[in-house]
């Protein structure tokens, strides 16, 4: 990676939320640190001691009463001398204490540039770096175990593992290329494809778990689609638990799509009830339409609600609406009303059986929501194996699969070790993507710039 020359300033930023509060952090890093400390507490304070200083300024007057702790290069965050001045948590004195310091010759940090410093200098890999902000922005209890596990490097080992096997791959496809007079037919060679078939158990098992890790992180993204006055309404509410959508009897009340956000036993789901799918000559109707399909585009899944009580629903209609959803797109089967059909509600195979308008049937929904979410129960303890994943992973693990498969096709297809070896190649540089091994400072700008200030 190419050396970053801004490295050579330092760097000061309030590391605590703006507005009042009992304590507030000034955080400075870089080489100046120790000249920097010096002209506000007097001295330099022994190394990862905590000690009681006054914050001082120019004229020697107090700025502040607080506890002032260094961290001497390497041993810190960044990898750079590092200062924390902790003071009190008021707007105006946070303020001034940060105008001391770019005073002293420090400039004010930009956001994330903490964090992207201890990447530069190899304290964190990306993963770790992109776990931090993950762990701020955590909205339930089961994203905060995720991120703290990425942020101490299980995602990190998990690839590095998968990259390790990928590497002795490649080395001893391309030792057998390049020394073909040892006689030795890697091609017809078992522990070959036994490898490769181990690597893709493990990309399998790492991709699961990524998963899981971006449902926690970024939600599920539930498109609720079928005729008007199918109950869709109605079950956004009994989902969302208050009256968000307006239910009536006529056809056609929903003309827009509505957003609700709701939080199964610590994962967020994302509502999105859409017009009815059916032909209209009704301009308003038809705009609603639209943005239904448009909704059931960027849809995780989609919720195909029919009616129980209308035998049609079992065959035609659903049959047509399955046929114009996107390519790949998950769908879920739920029939309403069963309060005016001989039909119990519950799962019943594959389908969930409800009545929202009495809200019966809704715990098995949510249910079945939750283990396709990736939901799992064990002593308590739920999603242990899952790291915070974002969608950049997921996009590095999906090329990467191609890859591989792509690279088992020239083995047992075609007999090609040398493009065999370069799919392996191709693989192996987006894992490195991943960590940040191989990536481009555009990358780095773009994910470091959504860090908040001060991290």
């Amino acid at each position: 990676m190419s050396e970053n020359t801004n490295n050579i300033d330092t760097i000061a930023a309030v590391a605590t939320p703006s507005g009042r509060g009992g304590v507030g952090i000034i955080r400075i890093s870089g080489p100046q640190v120790p000249e920097i400390a010096t002209q506000i507490l007097g001295s330099l304070p022994s190394p990862f001691k905590a000690s009681h200083r006054l914050f001082k300024d120019d004229s020697n007057q107090t700025l502040d009463d607080g506890v002032a702790i260094y961290f001497p290069a390497p041993k810190s965050f960044t990898g750079e001398h590092v200062l924390e001045l902790q003071g009190h948590g008021g707007y105006i004195v946070m303020d001034m204490l940060l105008k001391r310091c770019l005073e002293l010759g420090a400039r004010l940090a930009k956001p994330g540039e903490f964090s992207e410093r201890a990447f530069l200098n190899d304290k964190l890999d990306l993963t770790q770096a992109e776990a931090i902000a993950d762990l701020i922005d955590s909205g339930s209890e089961q994203a905060v175990r995720s991120a703290l596990r990425s942020l101490q490097g299980d995602f990190s080992k998990a690839i590095n593992s998968l990259l390790t096997k990928m590497i002795e791959m490649r080395v001893y496809v391309e030792a057998a290329l390049d020394f073909p007079e040892e006689e030795i037919d890697f091609l017809a060679d078992q522990k070959v494809l036994d490898r490769l078939n181990d690597i893709k158990q493990q990309l399998l098992d790492i991709t699961v778990k990524a998963k899981q890790g971006s449902i926690l992180r970024n939600g599920l993204h539930l498109v609720i689609i079928g005729k008007p006055n199918a109950g869709k309404s109605s079950l956004l509410n009994a989902l969302a638990g208050n009256e968000t959508a307006i239910v009536t009897d006529i056809a056609g009340t929903t003309r827009d799509v509505l957003h609700e956000s709701i939080n199964l036993d610590g994962m967020p789901l994302h509502l999105v009830d859409t017009a009815g799918l059916r032909d209209s000559d009704d301009p308003v109707e038809k705009i609603g339409i639209e943005r239904a399909w448009q909704a059931v585009e960027k849809a995780d899944l989609a919720l195909l609600l029919l009616d129980a009580s209308q035998a049609v629903d079992k065959d035609d209609y659903h049959q047509e609406i399955l046929n114009k959803l996107p390519k790949g797109l998950v769908v879920l089967k739920v029939y309403n009303k069963v309060d005016l059909s001989d039909q119990k509600a519950g799962k019943q195979g594959d389908e969930i059986y409800i009545s929202a308008k009495h809200k019966t049937g809704i715990d098995a929904l949510k249910t079945e929501l939750k283990e396709r979410m990736g939901y799992q129960q064990n002593s308590g303890q739920n999603n242990e194996d899952s790291f915070i994943a974002r969608r950049r992973h997921l996009h590095a693990l999906e090329r990467t699969q191609e890859y591989v498969d792509n690279a088992e096709a020239q083995l047992v297809q075609f007999n090609a070790g040398e493009l065999m070896a370069e799919e392996l190649r191709l693989a192996q540089d987006e894992l490195g993507m991943i960590t940040g091994k191989f990536t481009s400072d555009d990358l780095l700008g773009e994910i470091f710039s959504n860090f908040c200030i001060g991290k």
